[in-house]
């Protein structure tokens, strides 16, 4: 195990996300919560710590997307890079930067890392036979290949995984692989690149991971043990693609930097332009400890790859821990960005507004530590509801009411203590020392259930004592109860500080406190006799049963349009005659005006144009069209339905509509532009 060492200051990174879509819950669980938690309790206790993310804006996968899109790559890259950047700002992840792979300053560090180490001959060059499609005139990378799958013979694998049957593969292995944006056939072609020789490093690197960090997650250990047991073999640096930096050697044209050697060095890249003059003490400088927060997937590029190219280049300190997580489940499925099967950073917040603490809470604590771990929308409200808002938000929303009902809102003096009183105190005594433990081996979850424990133990306290039954006979006994109250509830501002930003600086407002310091954790004399408190808000709020619902609406539409292939259309009605159907009065008219229907989420108003002077219909069509984007267009509906009242509207008439296989609703509308009346026959 490594020798104990103090460090100045500490570097804390965050794994690069794509810019080639938006963030999900299982970014945020696996990666950006567990570093903001950490950076937040370092700079409460007064460290010198950087947190440090950015945009991996190279690749195929924004290639891809550009081409589906038919826009330019920055285009997409730019659109996302902003996406990304403000739903980690709207969570509270407290990046000190957050950059990007494409700016000016990355492009010149990355291209003189990888010069340094070429002129020095850390790279070896090696020719091999890849897939090349004649018609685009390109090479094409793994995710860019698609085939048959050898193993459940999925027609649509992809060159590195077959996302049906969870198989990794390589693309020789596809049956019939074509370009997968194209469509194209792929011949084999002789290609020249730069290779990091891994292999000459494994001594090293067992002895570094190995032997002197076993103090490493388990899963990080073991993978990485996994990796050196089988041979490590040279990687690849660079890559035939027109998308990414170029490689600084002459004779080396229509050739890139490989993503994963250039993401990396976003790290210091992102530092330098944060820091331009002073970024080096904390790449440089040993006394400056280094922090990787990842997911699994990027456990060997971290641990092996990027470590053999900082000792090779000679000048950069190695990571001292890289504490990654397993991966998060969503309602007992794998999260997959090509299904949709995601809870979308952006989206939630749109659907949800204002409860950014709420998923940071549930999110940590179901926090996939040590295996995978799932997020289902029952467990999230269970959680709100029965710890955030009837224990947490309870008790602070009790002591602060309480005081201003007893005591002008100010904190009343402490008298004689009972034994109860004593044994509450002595409970928050050894508090900093017992979250400080668990956030030190980087156990979040645990540490953010003992924060919510001592909640529990101001709830309890404030319910057995009942100062609300003693206001008529003790009120000595009442000002103490309420001091040790406040000073509980100070307490749980500081100590949910790392986790619940947004709730513990409201905390801190109605408490009138500026500023806490994590050395003040455990102090029971935080708040003077005297000192006046704001005016009291509600902490949380109970989520109700209709957001839910709505959530699980939302993912079994999903769920539909995933299966698309196995759909079955609702069973056949019984049969009618031909009489019956005869008296429908089926027509097509042209919509004038379309607008929601006040009050009624599910309803949209129709002014149509039915050739016959017109008339007014209500449709519950709202999930699925914005009211302005039916204007003009022609649709089918019944024309002989007796009127009726819906939310105060006559409607006259019925709109049709077709349920797709998502669930969701379409419009039934004329092939062609006919005249407003005419009959559907």
């Amino acid at each position: 195990m490594a020798e104990e060492k103090r460090f100045k200051r500490t570097l804390v990174t965050t794994a690069l996300p794509y810019a080639n879509g938006p963030v999900h819950i299982g970014h945020l669980a696996g990666v950006y919560v567990p570093a903001d938690i950490y950076a937040r309790y370092l700079r409460l206790k007064g460290e010198e710590v950087l947190l440090v993310g950015g945009s991996d804006e190279h690749g195929v996968p924004v290639t891809i997307r550009a081409r589906k899109e038919g826009c330019t790559v920055q285009d997409v890259v730019d659109r996302y890079h902003n996406l990304i950047k403000k739903s980690f700002e709207d969570f509270g992840i407290s990046f000190d930067v957050y950059s990007r792979t494409t700016s000016e300053t990355h492009s010149k560090l990355a291209s003189g890392f990888f010069k340094k180490l070429n002129d020095e001959g850390k790279f070896i060059q090696m020719e091999s036979e890849q897939y090349y499609d004649e018609e685009a005139k390109e090479f094409l990378t793994d995710r860019n290949i698609r085939g048959e799958c050898p193993r459940c013979h999925a027609a649509d694998a992809y060159g590195d995984q077959c996302e049906k049957c969870g198989s990794t593969l390589s693309p020789d292995e596809l049956i019939n692989p074509y370009n997968a944006v194209t469509g194209n056939k792929l011949v084999k072609r002789r290609t020249n690149h730069w290779y990091l020789p891994l292999d000459q490093y494994q001594e090293w690197l067992e002895r570094w991971i190995l032997e002197e960090h076993k103090e490493w997650r388990s899963n990080v250990y073991g993978q990485c043990k996994s990796w050196l047991d089988s041979g490590l073999k040279p990687r690849a640096v660079t890559r035939d693609l027109n998308w990414g930096i170029p490689v600084p050697v002459e004779g080396a044209e229509g050739k890139v930097l490989y993503v994963w050697f250039d993401a990396p060095i976003g790290y210091i890249s992102n530092t330098k332009e944060l820091l331009p003059d002073t970024w080096e003490k904390w790449w440089k400088d040993p006394e400056t400890r280094m922090l990787h927060f990842i997911g699994k997937d990027n456990i060997v590029f971290h641990c092996i790859v990027f470590p053999t190219m900082l000792k090779a280049h000679g000048e950069y300190n190695l990571p001292d821990n890289v504490p990654s997580n397993e991966f998060l489940n969503l309602e007992g499925d794998k999260i997959s960005t090509s299904r949709n099967w995601a809870v979308w950073l952006h989206e939630y917040l749109e659907q949800i507004p204002d409860k950014q603490d709420v998923l940071r809470y549930v999110l940590t604590a179901n926090a996939p530590e040590t295996k995978d771990n799932d997020f289902t929308w029952k467990d999230y409200q269970a959680r709100n509801n029965n710890e955030l808002v009837a224990i947490y938000g309870n008790f602070v929303n009790r002591a602060i009411v309480l005081t201003h009902k007893y005591f002008e809102g100010k904190v009343p003096a402490r008298h004689e203590l009972t034994d109860g009183d004593r044994a509450t105190l002595a409970e928050f005594a050894e508090v900093k020392k017992q979250v400080e433990s668990l956030l030190d081996v980087f156990r979040f979850r645990d540490a953010q259930k003992e924060a919510m424990n001592l909640a529990r133990i101001g709830n309890k306290y404030l319910a057995d004592n009942e100062p609300w039954k003693l206001a008529k006979s003790d009120m000595k006994r009442v000002e103490t109860i309420m001091n040790i109250s406040l000073q509980i509830a100070a307490n749980l501002a500081i100590v949910f500080e790392p986790f619940l930003p947004f709730s513990s600086a409201k905390l801190r407002m109605m408490l009138n406190i500026d500023k806490v310091e994590w050395s003040m954790l455990g102090n029971m004399d935080l708040l003077e006799d005297g000192h006046a408190t704001r005016t009291p808000e509600l902490l949380f709020e109970k989520i109700e049963d209709s957001v839910i619902e709505a959530q699980m609406q939302r993912l079994e539409n999903i769920r539909k349009a995933n299966d698309i292939d196995n759909y079955k259309p609702k069973a056949v009605l019984p049969d009618v005659d031909f009489e019956t159907f005869e008296k429908i009065d089926i027509r097509v008219g042209k919509v004038l005006d379309c607008q929601k229907v006040p009050k009624a989420d599910k309803l949209l108003m129709f002014k149509i144009d039915d050739g016959m002077g017109g008339r007014t219909i209500v449709s519950g069509i709202a999930k699925y069209y914005n009211p302005e984007d039916l204007i003009g267009k022609e649709v089918c509906f019944i024309a002989n339905f007796p009127p009726r009242k819906l939310k105060g509207v006559e409607s006259q008439g019925m709109i049709l509509s077709a349920m797709d296989a998502d669930g969701a609703l379409k419009v039934v509308t004329p092939s062609a532009e006919v005249k407003p009346g005419s009959s559907v026959c």
